[in-house]
């Protein structure tokens, strides 16, 4: 690695340590998983780990199989690669770390007995050591996107494999990483070994220097929906007379956009909740394709969903928690879904999904888990973060683009009522996600031929 450049990243990320604290503190306030361990992301553990760590181990495959899942998705992602780990390595202990309060929730429930779960150490030459120190993995897999340039120079010294799993690499990850080429290239250069998820995501790794090994899909694919939750979605939707359209994991600023689309159909004089409420005649003709329809909205952000509701309620519409029914209600506009590791339910009740994040410039959520559960979606213009994935899905039929919001809601809405098309979208939706899985097992195989070539 180049000396000077890690050195002086080494100054700044030693330097900004007391802000990294203060900014803790402050999420710590909204969501207290912020506030717990906090001295393991400086590479202190004063609880008693000892008793789990091995002993004098010379067995590799018996050591610590180390995957770093910074968020919620990227652990949701490593729940599927675990699964096939642990077949093929049968009595693998895990050493899961991540960054934010919601990726180590979710990884909580990943834990077996002998598995231990911290936080990412911090950047800095000292908080990487003592991690590396106490814990001594035998592998570590990074989860899509992760790369540190202490961490790896980290694991380099003390020759552990490092590889980038599940790797993706968009446009403009290749941009920022080329303004700081000095930095990158270096620490994607040092890794042992990248698993791309598509071709295009291989070739901008390799335009920046990392070791790309081979193209395994996206892990993604391989992941089971949870069959009670869709099945009792599904059986809640077979109650309603309204078509259910879902805005699935909005984040910041889509709901108002959301909002002002659905006002640009509002009859003058009207509130949203007087058209909302139109319960269409079997043989009357709506006035919009989006008239008498079932609002589901489930924000990304659990943070956000009394900003959500509050919002709603501001703009005159009624509004019910998931939280606070057993049964969806019918007399409301919007169910709000405020509960957490239910999306295959919320996508077994919806008749059509808008994707979050693709409507606003924020690269779009993952598509792969409502085809998964049969139910089609239509995209905004930015799927940045799942370009070929939400390719292929409009390739497939599983889902269609628009140009915005408006054009969102006469899509989803015209699918929603539209009953041989829906049949026809929800079997291309449940095609395109089985014909595009395999990652995991192959992926598995790749970490236990890297781990038994060190034996």
């Amino acid at each position: 690695m180049a000396t000077l450049a890690l050195r002086l990243y080494s100054a700044l990320t030693w330097s900004v340590q007391p802000l990294l604290r203060r900014k803790l503190a402050r999420r710590a306030r909204a969501e207290p998983g912020y506030g717990k361990a906090v001295g393991e992301r400086f590479g202190r553990y004063p609880r008693p780990i000892e008793s789990l760590l091995m002993q004098n181990s010379t067995d590799l495959l018996r050591s610590f199989v180390w995957v770093h899942a910074v968020s919620l998705g990227e652990t949701r992602a490593a729940a599927i690669l675990l699964q096939e780990l642990r077949e093929q390595i049968p009595g693998m202990r895990l050493l899961l770390t991540h960054g934010t309060a919601t990726g180590r929730k979710e990884g909580e429930k990943l834990l077996q007995p002998g598995d231990v779960q911290v936080w990412q150490p911090w950047d800095t030459p000292g908080a990487v050591a003592r991690f590396l120190a106490r814990f001594r993995p035998a592998i570590g897999i990074l989860m899509e996107t992760e790369v540190w340039p202490n961490l790896v120079e980290g694991c380099r010294q003390r020759g552990i494999p490092l590889v980038l799993a599940n790797a993706r690499f968009n446009d403009k990850s290749l941009r920022k990483a080329r303004r700081m080429h000095w930095l990158a290239r270096p620490a994607y250069g040092g890794l042992t070994a990248a698993w791309a998820q598509t071709e295009a995501d291989a070739a901008r790794l390799r335009a920046i220097g990392a070791p790309v090994k081979a193209v395994l899909g996206n892990l993604k694919f391989d992941v089971v929906p949870d069959a009670a939750q869709v099945e009792q979605g599904r059986a809640w939707r077979a109650t309603g007379t309204r078509p259910v359209v879902l805005l699935a994991s909005s984040r910041e600023g889509e709901e108002a956009m959301w909002l002002d689309a659905l006002k640009q159909k509002w009859p003058p004089g009207q509130s949203g909740q007087a058209l909302l409420a139109i319960k269409t005649e079997a043989n009357a003709v709506p006035e919009t394709a989006c008239a008498g329809v079932q609002w589901l909205i489930v924000p990304r952000h659990p943070q956000r969903f009394d900003e959500v509701q509050q919002l709603l309620q501001g703009a005159g519409l009624r509004v019910s928690r998931r939280s606070t029914w057993a049964l969806p209600p019918q007399d409301v506009d919007v169910w709000l879904g405020d509960s957490l590791g239910e999306m295959a339910l919320y996508y077994g009740l919806a008749d059509v999904a808008l994707l979050g994040g693709s409507f606003a410039p924020l690269g779009g959520q993952n598509l792969i888990e409502a085809a998964a559960c049969g139910c089609p979606v239509v995209l905004g213009p930015h799927t940045f973060n799942f370009a070929d994935a939400a390719e292929k899905a409009c390739a497939a039929g599983a889902a269609q683009r628009v140009a915005g919001l408006a054009q969102g809601l006469e899509a989803a809405c015209g699918l929603a009522r539209d009953s041989a098309r829906l049949g026809q979208a929800r079997d291309a939706a449940l095609r395109f996600a089985a014909d595009h899985r395999g990652a995991a097992r192959a992926t598995a195989a790749a970490v236990v031929r890297l781990l038994s070539s060190r034996r």
